[in-house]
């Protein structure tokens, strides 16, 4: 059987994130929810995702700010965003 491909959502508020997950799940897709930067920095570090959906105003550092951030790093580099 072929793993769910995991998605890494990056949004601040709770219930957008939560209907996006609902509908990714639906299409059979693994989903991980990061409220900030920080917190989706740690889920890269722990498990590289295939796709990130990246809200661009976030708390601290901005989506357009963490995005240059992983596309400069390799690890990340190419993981769609």
């Amino acid at each position: 059987m072929k793993p769910m491909p995991r998605v890494l959502i990056v949004e601040d508020e709770p219930d957008i994130a939560e209907l996006i997950a609902l509908n990714l799940r639906h299409h059979a897709m693994e989903t991980v929810w990061a409220p900030d930067g920080e917190r989706a920095q740690e889920e890269i570090n722990s498990v590289l995702p295939d796709l990130i959906l990246l809200d661009w105003m976030l708390p601290g550092q901005s989506g357009a700010v963490l995005a240059k951030k992983w596309r400069s790093h390799p690890r990340t580099r190419d993981v769609p965003i």
